[in-house]
């Protein structure tokens, strides 16, 4: 590989970065194109007085994603500590209508159940039907709304569901960690270390058609992937998500986290695990909700807080700050009864061109899946680049 090989990235967000700083790690230069003028794509805070992450955005300290970033030191138990016990307890869960302290003890015991094996082609519900009965499977499909952000979490492969299920729910000890004043302090630290490696960042420079040079890699949004690739067969399926964050007054024994178990939905407050995201006083709560079919952003909005109603006694009256939002297949891959993340859009498109993100066909929890198909598609770029070197 000589000085002057080079490969681009297309996409200045997580997964972007990744690629661009594994690439450079492997003596290639690099050039990085990003068409906002900031760095981040979905891993954006807003700004103060409450910094929102444009979504619940967790890290995973038994993943792989943690292990490249501490290695890195680009993440420890200063920059992303675990959440205080005290609040991992303070987690409620919505169960006909009612917050309660405990959830159902025969949806804990199924979600506990060691060795059972899901199958790919069933639908979870189907599945976890047969193994617990239709309102255990009901509960777990709710309660999977958290990671898959889905109307209906039951629908999809009960492989995908409950390897997932297991995984978050069931570990030791709790593995979600909150990066200190939000994923913007993540991106910058990324980009720091992108810089340093001699990568060459352009913002405000999109790439509005596949760059001639090779290789590339196109770490963008599916749609935009699509685009640039001139493949329409370039989809998966994810989810329509409403989001809704609001400042609030804070009050003693307002809950850490509203589990809906009604119907899928996810509320957290944020600034319990990390106060620097909201003013001294006031806390910031963020509800997700999977929006059903032909459902409008609106009324998805109306549904979120219901649930805050459930949970957060006369928010309404103690609210400061809102932001709502609406998110259109950015949550993450689903797989649905029949497949795998193997049969997603493939990284290798061939003639030195690569794909990453959090649809493409790597293996992972969420975030995961974007750091991984990053560092396979660098890897299969300084591949590209050593042959041509060869040559």
């Amino acid at each position: 590989m000589t000085p002057n090989s080079r490969t681009t990235v297309v996409g200045g967000g997580l997964t972007g970065l990744v690629a661009a700083i594994a690439l450079a790690e492997g003596g290639a230069g690099v050039t990085l194109l990003e068409a906002q003028s900031t760095l981040g794509g979905r891993a954006r805070t807003s700004s103060p007085p409450f910094r929102a992450n444009l979504g619940p955005h967790v890290l995973y300290c038994d993943g792989p994603a943690w292990v490249w970033l501490s290695e890195r030191k680009l993440v420890d138990d200063r920059i992303a500590p675990r959440a205080p016990l005290a609040t991992m307890a303070a987690i409620r869960f919505r169960v006909s209508g009612s917050r309660r302290r405990v959830p159902p003890g025969s949806m804990v015991k199924a979600v506990m159940t060691r060795g059972a094996v899901a199958p790919v082609s069933e639908t979870f519900f189907e599945w976890a039907t047969r193994q617990w009965g239709p309102e255990v499977a009901r509960l777990l499909s709710n309660l999977a709304g958290v990671f898959t952000f889905d109307y209906d979490p039951g629908r999809l492969s009960a492989a995908f569901v409950w390897e997932r299920l297991r995984r978050v729910f069931a570990p030791r000890l709790p593995t979600a960690r909150y990066v200190t004043g939000g994923w913007g302090v993540l991106v910058d630290r990324l980009a720091e270390r992108a810089v340093a490696l001699g990568v060459e960042i352009r913002t405000g420079s999109g790439a509005e058609r596949l760059p001639e040079s090779r290789p590339v890699i196109i770490a963008t949004e599916l749609r935009s992937a699509r685009a640039l690739l001139g493949d329409e067969s370039v989809r998966w399926e994810g989810s329509h998500v409403a989001l809704l964050d609001v400042g609030i007054s804070a009050r003693r024994g307002d809950p850490f986290v509203v589990s809906d178990l009604d119907a899928p939905g996810w509320v957290e407050k944020f600034s319990a695990a990390d106060r620097s995201l909201a003013p001294k006083g006031r806390d910031l709560v963020q509800v997700q909700i999977g929006l059903r079919p032909a459902e409008t952003l609106e009324d998805g909005v109306g549904r979120a807080e219901d649930l805050l109603d459930c949970g957060y006694p006369e928010w309404r009256t103690r609210e400061h700050w809102r932001r709502r939002s609406g998110l259109q297949s950015r949550s993450g891959a689903l797989d649905l009864p029949g497949s795998t993340w193997e049969d997603r859009p493939a990284i290798d498109r061939g003639d030195g061109v690569f794909l990453a993100g959090d649809m493409v066909a790597a293996p992972g929890l969420l975030s995961e899946v974007g750091f991984n198909s990053a560092l396979r598609a660098a890897e299969l770029a300084r591949s590209v680049l050593t042959r041509a070197v060869a040559v």
